[in-house]
C-alpha cells in the first residue's frame, strides 16, 4: 500500500460551516412563568425540580418534548445566551438568546427535542458591563461571559479544565451506567508514565491502565489506544468503563494507553493526520507498553479510538499502518480536514486504496451539521471500497462527551469481541 503524505500544517480555526436546519423553538415555556408577586415560590419550586425544565410536547407527539432552559437575572441584566451543544448556529447566534417574563427575573427559552436528547449547555451572560447588542464585537465580548446553570446538579468535567459544564438527558436518552463505580467490579490499575518519544521530539505523558488480575484473561492482553488520555483519564475516569465491561465479560480483559494531547496548539499540530505521531504510537508507545504487560501484536486484537480529531487521526492511524492497528473506533471524527483545498483528504486516500484488513466503527451527532456531510460521504466511500463490516451510526446530540460516554461503551465491545 502506497501512502501519500498529507497536507502540511493545521488549520488553527474551524473548517468552513454550513449552516443548520432551523432550530425547532417553542413560543411558550414548558412550565407556568410566574408573575412578579410569584417569583420565590417559582425559583423555589425550579430549585426542588433542577433545569432544564421538560415538558408536553405541545404538539402531541410522545417522541418530542418541550426542554425549557432558564436563567435568574440580576437589575443589570441586559440579555442572556443559551448554547446546548451544537443547537444553534455561530453565524446567527441571536437565535439562542433567551426571552425575559415581563416584569420579573425569569429570562427563559424553550426547544422541542425528541425524547432520546442529551447534551451538555452553558450560558452566556451580559449584565452591562461590555459594549451595546448590536456592537461588531458584542457576541464575541458575549462569548466570554460564561455561566454554569446554579439549578442543574448533574455536571461533566469540562475539556481542557475550568468549572464542569451542566448536562440534560431527556427520558430515551442512553444511560450512562457502565461509567458509575461498582464496588463488587474488580478494578484495575491506572499508572501515569513518561514515555520518550523521538518522532515527537520529547517525552510524552502516557497513563496505562492495566486491568485486573483474572482467570479468565488471554496469555497476551487485546489494547486499547485511546487519544485525549488526559480528559478520559483522570478527568472522566475511562478506568471504572474498562472496569466494569470487563466484570460483565461484555469485553475481555485489556490493557489501555492513553496519551496525553498536551494542548489544543499541540493536538492540532499532531492530530492532523502526522506520520510522525502514528510513529510515535506504532515504534514507540506499544514497544514501552510491551515491556510492562504481555500484549498481543494481533492488529485485529488492537483498538485505536478517538473522538474528533482524535477520530480522524484513529482511522489514519489504521490506515498507515493496519498491520499493527486492525479496529478504528471513531466518535464524530473530522474526516473534513483539511478546511479548504484538499478537503476530507482521508476520505480520498480509502477511496483510492485496495480495502484494508480493519474494521470501523464510526458514531456521529445528528447535530453536528459540520461534521456530519463529510462522515456521510465517508460511510458511502468505505461501503464501496467493500468494508462490509464497518458499523456508522448517528445519535440524537452533538460533539459532546457525555454522548461520546456511551458511544464508546458500544464501540468497545463491538471492536473487542472476536471476529
Amino acid at each position: 500500500m502506497t501512502v501519500t503524505a498529507p497536507p502540511k500544517g493545521a488549520p488553527q480555526h474551524p473548517p468552513r460551516l454550513a449552516r443548520p436546519s432551523a432550530l425547532p423553538l417553542l413560543a411558550e415555556p414548558a412550565c407556568a412563568l410566574p408573575g412578579p408577586a410569584g417569583l420565590t415560590r417559582f425559583w423555589a419550586d425550579v430549585s426542588r425540580r433542577g433545569t432544564p425544565l421538560v415538558g408536553p410536547d405541545p404538539l402531541g407527539s410522545p417522541d418530542h418534548r418541550a426542554v425549557t432552559f432558564l436563567w435568574r437575572g440580576g437589575p443589570g441584566t441586559r440579555a442572556v445566551q443559551v448554547m446546548p451543544n451544537k443547537l444553534g448556529d455561530p453565524r446567527a447566534p441571536e437565535g439562542n438568546v433567551m426571552r425575559r417574563a415581563p416584569g420579573t427575573d425569569v429570562w427563559h427559552w424553550t426547544v422541542r427535542l425528541r425524547t432520546d436528547w442529551r447534551g451538555t449547555y452553558d450560558f452566556f451572560v451580559d449584565e452591562g458591563d461590555g459594549p451595546a447588542p448590536g456592537h461588531p464585537e458584542y457576541w464575541q465580548w458575549l462569548r466570554r461571559n460564561r455561566r454554569a446553570d446554579p439549578y442543574n446538579t448533574r455536571r461533566l468535567p469540562r475539556r481542557w479544565g475550568g468549572e464542569p459544564i451542566a448536562c440534560a438527558e431527556l427520558p430515551h436518552a442512553p444511560r450512562a451506567a457502565d461509567w458509575r463505580p461498582r464496588p463488587e467490579a474488580p478494578r484495575g490499575t491506572v499508572s501515569e508514565h513518561r514515555v520518550p518519544s523521538r518522532h515527537l521530539g520529547d517525552h510524552r505523558r502516557v497513563w496505562l491502565y492495566t486491568p485486573p488480575p483474572t482467570a479468565a484473561a488471554p496469555a497476551e492482553l487485546p489494547v486499547l489506544v485511546l487519544l485525549d488520555g488526559e480528559h478520559w483519564h483522570p478527568g472522566l475516569g475511562v478506568a471504572h468503563l474498562l472496569d466494569n465491561l470487563i466484570a460483565d465479560g461484555r469485553i475481555p480483559p485489556v490493557a489501555a494507553l492513553l496519551p496525553d494531547s498536551v494542548d489544543a496548539g499541540t493536538r492540532w499540530a499532531e492530530l492532523t493526520c502526522r506520520p510522525e505521531f502514528v510513529a510515535f504510537l506504532e515504534e514507540e508507545l506499544l514497544p514501552w507498553a510491551g515491556t510492562r504487560l504481555p500484549l498481543t501484536a494481533d492488529p485485529a486484537r488492537t483498538v485505536v479510538a478517538g473522538q474528533s480529531l482524535g477520530g480522524l487521526t484513529a482511522a489514519y492511524a489504521a490506515f498507515r499502518s493496519p498491520h499493527r492497528f486492525g479496529n478504528v473506533l471513531a466518535q464524530s471524527g473530522s474526516f473534513w480536514w483539511p478546511d479548504g483545498p484538499g478537503a476530507e483528504w482521508l476520505t480520498g486516500q480509502l477511496a483510492s486504496s485496495a480495502r484494508l484488513p480493519v474494521r470501523f466503527w464510526l458514531s456521529f451527532g445528528e447535530q453536528e451539521w459540520v461534521a456530519l456531510p463529510a462522515a456521510r460521504r465517508l460511510r458511502e466511500t468505505l461501503a464501496a471500497a467493500g468494508y462490509d463490516d464497518a458499523v456508522y451510526r448517528e445519535f440524537n446530540g452533538g460533539h459532546d462527551y457525555l454522548c461520546w460516554r456511551t458511544e464508546l461503551s458500544d464501540g468497545l465491545t463491538t471492536l473487542l469481541t472476536a471476529r
